[in-house]
């Protein structure tokens, strides 16, 4: 557990701040995630994807879960508002994270903006629908396709490209 807080603790806490209204709620759901996936830990396979994916989904998914008993829609800052960094040391973005990103800009419009809302800003499906105006459908083929498109680049697949 110790290894998770110090790879992933800034992440956990960077989301959980975008999705909550105060430091203190903040700090209870990372408390939350971070039980809830030393509890499904056992769940983690390898060979369906990386752990940061396993890690990132299982916050979103809580902390979503949170937003919905509590009645409340998330009202995350844009990112350019946000501090830099709450802790000393701001991890440097890896190679694979510049890749993602050269990628990820590469993608058509339609998908960049709804990876976008649902990935960083943490929007549900139906979030995204009525922020969009486009269909329910139609955002999650953009979020699936997308999402397939930057694995097959990243790994090397020409079958995903446009």
């Amino acid at each position: 557990m110790r290894a998770i807080i110090d790879e992933y603790g800034d992440l956990l806490w960077s989301l959980a701040r975008r999705m909550t209204r105060s430091e203190a709620q903040a700090e209870e759901a990372v408390q939350d995630i971070l039980v809830h996936l030393w509890q499904k830990a056992p769940k983690f396979d390898p060979a369906l994807g990386e752990e940061i994916t396993f890690i990132s989904l299982v916050a979103r998914r809580r902390l979503i879960d949170r937003l919905r008993k509590s009645g409340r829609t998330p009202t995350p800052a844009p990112l350019e508002q946000e501090p830099a960094a709450t802790r000393d040391t701001a991890a440097p973005a890896s190679e694979e994270a510049r890749e993602a990103r050269r990628v990820f800009d590469t993608l058509v419009e339609e998908q960049r903006t709804v990876l976008w809302q649902s990935i960083v800003q943490g929007h549900t499906h139906q979030m995204i629908a009525a922020t969009t105006g486009m269909p329910l459908g139609t955002v999650k083929t953009h979020i699936r396709r997308g999402l397939a498109e930057i694995r097959d680049r990243l790994l090397g697949r020409t079958g995903g490209e446009r």
